[in-house]
């Protein structure tokens, strides 16, 4: 080979390299995109499911005031139903909350050829 090969090697090289870190940081501004975006969705649903929860929880309570006479028993089994519900979700946070959380970014980040 001679000089004029070797520098038309270096130059491809450096032409390869820069495009390669054009696409990687492409790559990272899209899936960041792409993750904070799903971020934002996943707090408003759950703004708004907190919220609509709140009315339900409302309306069962005095309905069952209405049953039971009683505002107080109404409250404790309204609030004894979402202690059962935050221990069953505290039980299995593993396969409801962190799992899923887990694959959804491991595909976002691993897999670079899925069109999400």
């Amino acid at each position: 080979m001679n000089e004029v090969d070797y520098k038309q090697l270096i130059a491809e090289l450096k032409k390869f390299l820069t495009l390669q870190w054009d696409y990687s940081r492409l790559t990272a501004t899209e899936k960041t995109t792409i993750l904070l975006s799903s971020v934002a969705f996943v707090a408003v649903i759950v703004l708004l499911g907190g919220y609509a929860l709140h009315h339900i929880l409302t309306a069962l309570t005095i309905a069952l005031a209405g049953a039971l006479g009683s505002t107080t028993w109404a409250h404790v089994i309204v609030a004894g139903v979402l202690v059962v519900v935050i221990l069953f979700i505290a039980a299995f946070r593993k396969p409801l909350i962190i799992n899923p959380i887990a694959r959804f970014v491991s595909r976002l980040f691993l897999n670079p050829d899925d069109d999400r």
